[in-house]
C-alpha cells in the first residue's frame, strides 16, 4: 500500500525524469527523493524506474502505476478545487430576514463585508415585520432575521445583537433643528409622526411616551421606519426613530436631536431553534453586531451641548 507522500514522490519523478527536478518540484532536498523511492520499490517489491545517466525512466509496470496515480491527482485536483468553491461561497446561498429599521443602513454595511469574505456567496435578503419572522424561520425560508424585539416562541432562539437608542428627528430648517437635544413633553406640542403603538416596533417609541404619562398624538401614521423618515425630510411633522434606521447619515434633510429621558432597547438575532448555523450565517451575525455596536460609539462620541 502506497502513503499518500509516496504516490506525490513517484508522480514528481515521472514527471521530471530525475530526482533533482522531483525535489524542486516538492520543494525538499534529492537525498530525502531518492531514499523514498528506493525505500518503495523495496516494501512494495515494484521497480518504478530504471536509471540510465542519471535519468530515470518508468518501467511499464510503473507507466500503469502512473495513470491510476494521475488519476489520483485529478481527484486531489477537484477536492481542492471544491475545497476553493466552499471557501469563497460558491456553493452556498446565505438568506437574511431582517425589519425593516435594522435592514435600511446595517444589514447593507454587513453584507458589504460578507461579500469581500466570500465573493461568490449567493445571498437572498428578506424585509419582515416582526410577526413575520416566525413563519420565515420555521418554514425553512431564511437562516437568521435580525429584529428589534423580542418574541415569546418555544421554537426560536434569541442571539443578542446591539443595543440602540431612540432620537427625534426633525427637517433640517425646522425650528427645532438647532437643538441638541430635547424631551418627550417638548415634542408633544409639534405634530408626529410615527408607526403604530400596537406594533411592536411602534411600542418601543410609544413607551417612551407612556412612561412619561404623555399622549402619544400620532398625526400621521405609517408601517414603516423609512416612510417615517421620508414624511419628516418632507417637513409635514418631527418624529422618534431609532438610531439603526438614521445611521451614518442614511436620510439626508433631517436633523438628529438626543432624547433627554432614557430610550435604551435591546435588538436580536432570531433564529430556529436546534438549527445549525452555516459559517455565513455566523460570520454574518458577528459583522452585523460589530455595524451595529460601532454606530452605537460613533453618537456616543458626538459633542453635546
Amino acid at each position: 500500500m502506497m502513503t499518500l507522500r509516496q504516490i506525490e514522490v513517484i508522480r514528481a519523478v515521472m514527471i521530471s525524469g530525475t530526482i533533482t527536478g522531483a525535489a524542486k518540484l516538492l520543494n525538499v532536498s534529492a537525498p530525502g527523493i531518492s531514499r523514498l523511492v528506493k525505500y518503495t520499490e523495496r516494501s512494495l517489491g515494484v521497480r518504478f524506474f530504471t536509471r540510465q545517466n542519471g535519468r530515470y525512466f518508468p518501467t511499464q509496470d510503473a507507466q500503469l502505476i502512473f495513470e491510476q496515480i494521475n488519476t489520483i491527482y485529478k481527484k486531489v485536483d477537484d477536492l481542492a478545487d471544491v475545497i476553493g468553491k466552499i471557501g469563497r461561497g460558491q456553493l452556498s446561498e446565505l438568506r437574511i430576514g431582517s425589519v425593516p429599521s435594522i435592514a435600511q443602513v446595517m444589514v447593507p454595511r454587513a453584507v458589504e463585508k460578507i461579500r469581500k469574505r466570500y465573493p461568490d456567496l449567493k445571498m437572498d435578503i428578506n424585509i419582515l415585520k416582526i410577526e413575520e419572522v416566525i413563519d420565515y424561520l420555521l418554514l425553512g425560508k431564511g437562516d437568521c432575521a435580525a429584529i428589534s424585539y423580542r418574541l415569546d416562541h418555544p421554537a426560536l432562539d434569541f442571539l443578542p445583537l446591539a443595543s440602540g437608542r431612540l432620537y427625534c428627528i426633525v427637517p433640517e430648517d425646522h425650528a427645532l433643528a438647532q437643538r441638541k437635544r430635547i424631551s418627550a413633553a417638548e415634542m408633544t406640542r409639534f405634530p408626529l409622526i410615527g408607526i403604530d403603538p400596537t406594533d411592536p416596533y411602534g411600542r418601543i417609541m410609544s413607551e417612551l411616551f407612556a412612561r412619561n404619562k404623555l399622549p402619544y398624538d400620532i398625526t400621521i401614521r405609517a408601517r414603516f421606519g423609512n416612510t417615517v423618515c421620508s414624511l419628516v425630510q418632507a417637513r409635514l411633522g418631527i418624529a422618534v426613530i431609532d438610531q439603526f434606521s438614521v445611521a451614518h447619515g442614511g436620510i439626508p434633510g433631517v436633523r438628529l436631536l438626543e432624547i433627554q429621558e432614557p430610550t435604551h432597547f435591546e435588538t436580536y438575532v432570531a433564529i430556529k431553534r436546534g438549527a445549525p448555523l452555516s459559517p455565513y450565517a455566523t460570520h454574518f451575525i458577528k459583522t452585523l453586531r460589530a455595524e451595529m455596536e460601532a454606530d452605537g460609539k460613533r453618537l456616543a462620541a458626538r459633542p453635546r451641548k
